[in-house]
Order: C-alpha cells, then sequence, then structure tokens
C-alpha cells in the first residue's frame, strides 16, 4: 500500500532480458541495507518486488523483476537504461497517509493532451481511457506515474490536473510533454463505489 508521494527519483541503471520477463536496476538514494527482499516499491505506479539491492561505485541499487503483463500494460516495457522514474516505498504501521490510498496496480494508461507552464507551475490535460472515465471526479484523486494528484476539472474522458514548482522539482513531472503516456490508476474508493452502484441497479 502506498500514498502517491514520491520519494526519489530513481535511474534505470540497466535492463537483462529472462525470457519474458525483465530484471531491471533501478539506482536509488536509498541505502541498499534498508530495502528487504521481498519489499514492494512502486516504480512510477506499478508495485514491484525488490528482488536484490547493494551498492557500487558509490551508487546504491535496487532490482525488480517485471513481469510479461506489467511490461504490457503499463510504460515499463518503454523503460530503457536512463529512464528516470518515481519511487516510493510501501507504507509502514504509523506512517503519515499524506496523498491518497495508491495500490501499485495500475488500470490503464493515460495520455498528456497538453501541458501549459506558468507562474512555475505546469497545467497538464490528460485523457484517460474512456472505460476508467467515470472514475475520475473533479476535486478527487488520481495517481498518475505513481504520483497522488487531484483533479482540477473533467469534461468525457479527458480531466485536468495543476502541478506545483515543489512536485515539478521532486518528481518526473518537470519532463513530461505533451503526447506522452502516463500509468494511471483510479482512486480506490470510486472503484468500489461505482461497483456498489451496479450491485444496485
Amino acid at each position: 500500500m502506498f500514498t502517491g508521494l514520491v520519494g526519489d527519483v530513481g535511474r534505470v541503471a540497466s535492463i537483462e532480458e529472462r525470457g519474458e520477463l525483465k530484471r531491471m536496476r533501478i539506482a536509488t538514494a536509498h541505502p541498499p541495507e534498508s530495502i528487504a527482499m521481498g519489499a514492494s516499491i512502486a516504480c512510477s505506479g506499478p508495485c514491484l518486488t525488490a528482488v536484490a539491492a547493494g551498492r557500487e561505485g558509490g551508487q546504491a541499487w535496487f532490482e525488480v523483476d517485471v513481469a510479461a503483463e506489467t511490461l504490457a500494460r503499463t510504460t515499463a516495457g518503454r523503460w530503457h537504461a536512463g529512464t528516470r522514474i518515481n519511487l516510493e516505498r510501501s507504507l509502514k504501521i504509523g506512517d503519515e497517509l499524506g496523498g491518497h490510498i495508491v495500490t501499485g496496480h495500475v488500470d490503464g494508461l493515460a495520455r498528456i493532451l497538453d501541458r501549459r507552464d506558468f507562474d512555475g507551475m505546469a497545467r497538464f490535460d490528460i485523457r484517460a481511457p474512456a472505460a476508467l472515465a467515470k472514475f475520475i471526479a473533479e476535486k478527487g484523486s488520481v495517481s498518475l506515474d505513481g504520483t497522488s494528484l487531484t483533479v482540477n476539472s473533467v469534461e468525457g474522458a479527458d480531466f485536468s490536473i495543476l502541478l506545483i514548482p515543489h512536485t515539478l522539482a521532486v518528481t518526473t513531472w518537470g519532463e513530461r510533454r505533451a503526447g506522452d503516456d502516463l500509468n494511471l490508476e483510479v482512486d480506490l474508493m470510486a472503484r468500489y463505489a461505482a461497483r456498489l452502484q451496479e450491485a444496485k441497479a
């Protein structure tokens, strides 16, 4: 379980093809001794399992195995050496829940339609897959590339978000441009509310 508050921006250091999965080494600022084997780490949205960790040349790293399903349904299949990704460690009992409840299970890919910068901030217009649009509501929460964000406006499958200078600086959002795809996880409560409505019908 996560909150969508990014703790570090990691970098894909290497990718090794292993049949239908890829073993990825991710450089990070997190000390390797603090990463337990089997720990869950959200990597720009998808929850991945740490299978190794260490340090090389003063640079800490951890490794994850990315399965075919994740490679096909998220942006992970397009990552390459040098790709920067938002990292979040899983919640511990007693941690502050500053964003919203995020599972690390990506629902689909959204696409940036437009970016407008002003006063150090940036407004993004984004299109969600049609099947997921009903879960996105004005002033509700979404997770995009592992970042908890508030929806400003909604029109059909299109919605907008506004990012403050801090978020642009400490996540990969500063690099995002029109045409980029994003890992989208809709709000867990919105999903359950919709399911309850369907059950009543």
